[in-house]
């Protein structure tokens, strides 16, 4: 376990900092729950700035955190909530583009010092690309530390501006939903039978049904592999503006393919499967990439973003938009037992390599202490 002392050194008041949260992502969500229960046992006062529904969801207050509701819009409202809130902090530390705008106009004329993380990138296209390409510069020029999710993220901060950017150890995700307990080939077995993949490959793939997540390519990929005997069964778990369109693909090209919404069991799914396909156009520290290599489940991803980086040798990469690659690639493996079982080991021994919760608690109040280190005595 990482030793760091307590923060309250020469005689000086606890340190006091503020987490600054949009609400919009599980991710950030997740993180800042674990980064504020490990600063609240190291002596850090933490006020949480999030949606009312956020401490609900994540139970800030429960590791104990002071909670402050403040709406996720950034109207003249929401800004003076957050400017009272961060009145008497040491430190504002803010997850997300749009949350740390907000830090960024409610610390206006002050001189708090201001952590940004970005644990993703937004994707959008045209006159709002350019807009949000505004709105990352200002922040990152705002921003005293920018901590990235990704050596990409970091690049995109700096050049964005960003004085410091620097990679953020951010610790993999507690899996998904709650195993059950009893025999794992039963439990494997009971999905597989839920799922209609008896006897057949179940592939796995986990996600909004959003544009960037390449679940097109997917789609075209899925036609070669009506060709096989025994037919893989592709399941899709998540919900999006795409669910319709490609719904109506399955029905209209007959592929082996279900989309099953949204679901609370993941893991229980992907322990399931035989392997993970992950085909977005960009992902920083993909959620399912973690837990496919956790789970020991052989995984074909997207060449992209954070992703080679997260996964080492651990994983068959793929180019984006690729569909004759991603096909080959999944026939491949399902023909390749041995190969299977080396993408297991690699993947085991991959994962014991991430950052832990400690270790993402001790980066942060490094940066932290870097940034204070001038504290007035009280």
């Amino acid at each position: 376990m990482s030793h760091v002392s307590s923060h309250s050194p020469h005689g000086q008041s606890p340190l006091r900092t503020v987490q600054v949260l949009g609400g919009g992502s599980a991710r950030s969500g997740a993180h800042v729950r674990s980064l504020t229960s490990g600063l609240v046992a190291r002596g850090v006062r933490v006020t949480v700035c999030a949606p009312s529904d956020a401490d609900r969801a994540y139970g800030f207050t429960g590791v104990g955190a002071r909670h402050v509701p403040v709406p996720r819009s950034n109207d003249p409202a929401s800004v003076a909530a957050l400017r009272t809130a961060c009145a008497d902090a040491d430190l504002v530390h803010a997850h997300g583009l749009h949350a740390a705008l907000r830090a960024t106009l409610a610390l206006s004329g002050r001189h708090t010092p201001l952590v940004v993380t970005w644990h993703t990138r937004p994707h959008a296209e045209g006159a709002r690309a350019r807009l949000l390409r505004l709105l990352e510069r200002r922040v990152a020029k705002a921003a005293a530390v920018v901590l990235g999710t990704s050596s990409d993220l970091v690049d995109r901060a700096r050049d964005r501006g960003a004085r410091d950017a620097r990679l953020s150890a951010v610790a993999s995700p507690v899996p998904r939903g709650v195993v059950e307990h009893g025999d794992p080939d039963l439990l494997r077995h009971k999905a597989r039978a839920e799922l209609g993949a008896t006897g057949r490959p179940l592939l796995m793939a986990v996600g909004s049904l959003d544009p960037h997540r390449g679940y097109g390519t997917l789609l075209d990929a899925a036609r070669v592999w009506r060709d096989l005997d025994p037919l893989p069964l592709l399941v899709v778990a998540g919900e999006g503006p795409l669910r319709a369109v490609l719904q109506r693909r399955i029905e209209d090209e007959g592929l082996p393919v279900r989309l099953i919404g949204r679901r609370e069991d993941i893991t229980e799914l992907l322990a399931a499967a035989d392997l993970a396909l992950l085909p977005s156009s960009w992902e920083s520290r993909s959620v399912l990439a973690q837990e496919a290599l956790h789970a020991r489940v052989p995984l074909v991803a997207t060449a992209v973003g954070g992703i080679p980086e997260l996964v080492g040798d651990a994983a068959e990469l793929v180019p984006y938009g690729d569909e004759k690659a991603l096909a080959e690639t999944v026939v491949a493996l399902l023909d390749d037992p041995a190969r299977r079982e080396l993408l297991k080991d690699r993947g085991s021994r991959q994962a014991a390599t991430w950052p832990t919760e400690d270790d993402t608690v001790a980066q942060v109040l490094s940066v932290y202490d870097e940034l204070t280190e001038a504290r007035p005595l009280p």
